[in-house]
């Protein structure tokens, strides 16, 4: 196997990451992927930053035993926690979502809303990313708690959820953002329920897209690139997609088919024991208990 026909490992708590596995399909058509999805530990946007530095160098030893030549962290939550630290201790180039969402966003607008995770919202990681791209913006970031489970559990069409994310819109609407960024990658999801409650004006940024764009240069830079050439029989060879769980298979599956468009054969693997102390090799990961729900709204810059 040469460099240039490895997979790309993109990875996730969840379906979330899917927004980004499709943006890869669009624009690295060529390109074979390993999808992780750690289902059996979400939502990640609970979870303490010492745990979500576990988890992805976790995910990240596994990918590199399965040969990837290159990791995309399909989760903000990970991005905003995790990604500074994990890129130095691979030998593959990791690539995160907030860097190439908040300078998305600052090319639409100067009022910039962020819908996130709790953990992500927390971090301030969006704020700081969009700051260092224009200082003179103004950034407000919400988290979320409930936006993951809603998703995870295909209740996007609930009469319920609209009455939620408003609550969620409101305190943005009332800065009068002109632009908003999906800051989880579950998030796009809820797009039919978002657009009924926002302005038609206000842009929605999604940081998939731009995150695989920017795997498309690094992979060019790097001469990763798969080439798409044909093969010795005169196709072209087909890229594959080879799907893993951490928890059940069928239900990622199931939940998958209305955004694939297809229903997926789906692994369940467990993942490589970082910490002894607290390992689940080879038993049913640890499930997470949800803290009580946490709401930051901070401000970059004041009203002037």
């Amino acid at each position: 196997m040469t460099n240039n026909t490895r997979s790309i490992g993109i990875f996730d708590s969840g379906v979330g990451g899917l927004t980004v596995l499709r943006a890869a399909y669009r624009q690295l058509p060529h390109e074979s992927v390993l999808y992780f999805g750690d289902t059996a530990r979400l939502p990640y946007g609970t979870r303490s930053p010492e745990e979500i530095l576990r988890f992805v160098r976790e995910i990240l030893t596994w990918m590199a035993n399965c040969q990837v030549k290159m990791a995309v962290v399909a989760c903000n939550t990970s991005s905003a926690l995790a990604l500074e630290t994990v890129r130095h201790e691979f030998n593959f180039p990791i690539l995160g979502l907030i860097l190439p969402g908040a300078r998305a966003a600052v090319r639409r607008g100067k009022r910039i809303g962020v819908i996130a995770t709790p953990a992500t919202a927390k971090s301030g990681a969006y704020r700081q990313a969009v700051l260092e791209t224009n200082p003179s913006a103004h950034v407000w970031e919400v988290g979320c708690p409930e936006f993951v489970p809603i998703v995870e559990g295909n209740r996007i069409h609930h009469p319920q959820t609209r009455q939620i994310v408003s609550k969620y819109l409101q305190p943005l609407l009332k800065h009068r953002i002109d632009t908003l960024v999906y800051g989880c990658t579950h998030y796009p999801h809820l797009e039919p329920v978002l657009r009924t409650l926002l302005p038609e004006t206000v842009s929605l940024i999604d940081p998939a897209e731009y995150v695989v764009a920017a795997a498309a240069r690094e992979l060019d830079l790097l001469g990763l690139a798969a080439s798409g050439e044909s093969n010795e029989e005169g196709m072209s060879p087909t890229p594959k997609t080879r799907f893993c769980v951490s928890g059940c298979s069928q239900s990622f599956a199931d939940l998958s088919k209305q955004w694939l468009g297809f229903t997926p054969e789906v692994e369940k693997i467990w993942l490589p024991a970082i910490d002894a102390r607290n390992s689940n090799q080879g038993t049913e990961p640890d499930q997470p208990e949800l803290d009580e729900e946490f709401v930051s709204l901070s401000e970059a810059n004041s009203e002037q």
